[in-house]
């Protein structure tokens, strides 16, 4: 199956580095990463991996927990952790999910044959409390992911869900934010209590609304 934006994740059980584990179960209400790897001891992997490590209190500031995939073993996940703590000073405390038999990754759409036959793509997926599909990124095997990206995305998902905004260009929290043509400027007026800047009648820009 293919996977699209505002599909409703699909749940999963499955054996992982930190036991068995449900997944609706194991993100509860928060929001959630799911993120694949092709295989274990791979090089930028490994950089990626004890990176979102290092990131742990960013993505708890977020409400969000971090789950990775591998289509090797849960023993060798143990393993690799070893080697991910050690490289990349930190200590690996998200599952990583074993899946051999790539249950999972045929669930998630993880495997491009023309990439690759038998291992997954590097893709991350960003899914809300309601379990619905917000992001998806997919990069080719040597290029590592961009985490900076990753957490801005998430943030300007959590301000549009509580705010009527959008947000531009190479957004940054904090930084002022668009105001969506479907609210007309006399709404916009009190929704928007700090101030409308309008550029144009459809391109108009107020305040981040929560600092």
């Amino acid at each position: 199956m293919s996977i699209k934006l505002g599909d409703t994740a699909p749940d999963f059980t499955a054996e992982s580095s930190l036991g068995e584990i449900n997944f609706y179960k194991f993100l509860g209400d928060s929001w959630g990463i799911l993120f694949s790897h092709p295989a274990d001891f791979t090089p930028v992997c490994t950089t990626e991996l004890g990176f979102t490590s290092k990131l742990k209190s960013e993505f708890e500031k977020r409400y969000t927990k971090v789950i990775a995939l591998s289509i090797d073993n849960a023993e060798d996940h143990k393993k690799w952790i070893l080697d991910i703590n050690e490289t990349q000073k930190t200590e690996v405390q998200f599952p990583i999910i074993a899946d051999q038999d790539k249950k999972v990754s045929e669930l998630y759409d993880f495997i491009h044959p023309n990439a690759s036959a038998t291992g997954t793509v590097r893709s991350l997926l960003i899914i809300d409390p309601l379990k619905k599909v917000r992001l998806i990124i997919t990069y080719p095997a040597s290029t590592g992911r961009n985490f900076d990206e990753i957490l801005r995305v998430l943030d300007s998902l959590q301000l549009v869900d509580e705010y009527k905004i959008a947000t531009p260009a190479n957004w940054n929290n904090g930084e002022d934010v668009i105001i969506p043509p479907a609210i007309s400027t006399e709404d916009a007026k009190d929704l928007f209590p700090k101030g409308i800047r309008e550029v144009k009648p459809y391109l108009r820009f107020t305040p981040q609304p929560n600092t």
